[in-house]
């Protein structure tokens, strides 16, 4: 069984500092790294002896989380949570389905619908109708017990990861998409693009029977068959999720003062040490400076625990970024005194 991605890169990382990792041998996904101070701290996946457990706990939750930013001043999407059928009859609530899609009324469509902690877009999905708004709450309400209901935002989205009041990466996630070439239909190219990522050694997997890919194809009158246009760039999900497919755009050294204060400040004011901040832009880029009074940004979401394996797998250079990355993340281990 191959170690898991932090495993892999602590192992190759953590003999720089003289320090020593022991992983629980037949899934590689839990470790113990004892450092030159003998001090010993613990990782599960992409959970570090770091931030705080009520912290983390809290910035799991996309609802809780969004309550305590919301209250401090930051900009959140609006939306609010309801319950799957189970959970609604367990604990007598009517805040289910039927509730949920006269929110959605009542915010217009196109809304998006998620599970409230799930990560890397999983059931995540935009939807305009009833019928696609029912199946997509029912996928959603598998995988967690309360479902969001949020406007549909238009803008860039991005990844600012923040350790010890520092942006130590950021970039900009842009949707799975492909390019036409004016021959080839798009079932064709998104095998191209999966045989591309597979060359570049990314593990990524475009799941072609994902039923959001053909709701959207449905929405914008395209099928797999259809053949773009040479040079014409069709978007095959919504959500921009490098683990979907989705591709990224360094921007650590162009991002703005501004912005990174917003990032370093927000998981500050989360109690958190290491964060993923999630923003949507909505006037310009990460390097413009945000107009006072305006609210040219919303927060999408905290991650206590960011994963950036797909993001190194995009290439040389992130995998650098990333690796520096783990370093920092490390050091910091050590230097904790709890």
């Amino acid at each position: 069984m191959p170690r898991h991605f932090v495993s892999q890169l602590f192992g190759k990382l953590a003999p720089r500092i003289g320090a020593r990792l022991l992983c629980e041998p037949r899934w590689g996904v839990v470790g113990q790294i004892t450092f030159k101070n003998k001090r010993r701290r613990y990782f599960r996946s992409t959970s570090f002896d770091l931030n705080t457990m009520g912290a983390s706990e809290i910035a799991r939750d996309k609802n809780y989380a969004d309550f305590f930013m919301r209250r401090i001043g930051y900009p959140t999407i609006p939306g609010r949570g309801f319950y799957s059928a189970r959970w609604a009859k367990a604990i007598g609530s009517k805040d289910s389905l039927e509730a949920a899609y006269r929110y959605a009324k009542k915010l217009g469509f196109p809304v998006v619908v998620k599970p409230n902690s799930a990560s890397q877009g999983r059931a995540v999905e935009k939807v305009h109708t009833r019928e696609t708004f029912y199946r997509a709450f029912r996928a959603a309400a598998k995988i967690d017990n309360v479902v969001l209901v949020q406007r549909h935002l238009r803008g860039r989205d991005y990844r600012v990861v923040v350790l010890d009041k520092k942006v130590i990466s950021a970039y900009e996630r842009i949707p799975l998409s492909v390019i036409g070439d004016g021959r080839a239909s798009i079932k064709q190219l998104l095998l191209r693009k999966q045989r591309e990522f597979e060359q570049s050694g990314r593990d990524t997997r475009i799941k072609l029977r994902d039923p959001r890919i053909a709701n959207k194809l449905r929405h914008d009158s395209r099928s797999f068959a259809s053949r773009p246009a040479r040079g014409e760039e069709v978007f095959l999900l919504d959500n921009a999720n490098l683990s979907t497919g989705g591709e990224s755009r360094d921007v650590t050294e162009s991002m703005s003062a501004a912005y990174k204060r917003i990032a370093v400040g927000l998981t500050r004011d989360m109690g958190l040490r290491l964060c993923g901040v999630d923003l949507m832009l909505h006037q310009g880029g990460i390097e413009s400076v945000p107009r006072r009074g305006r609210h040219d940004y919303t927060v999408i979401e905290i991650n206590s625990a960011p994963g950036l394996d797909h993001y190194a797998s995009a290439g040389r250079r992130q995998k650098r970024i990333v690796e520096g990355l783990y370093l920092d993340v490390l050091r910091a281990l050590e230097r904790a005194t709890r």
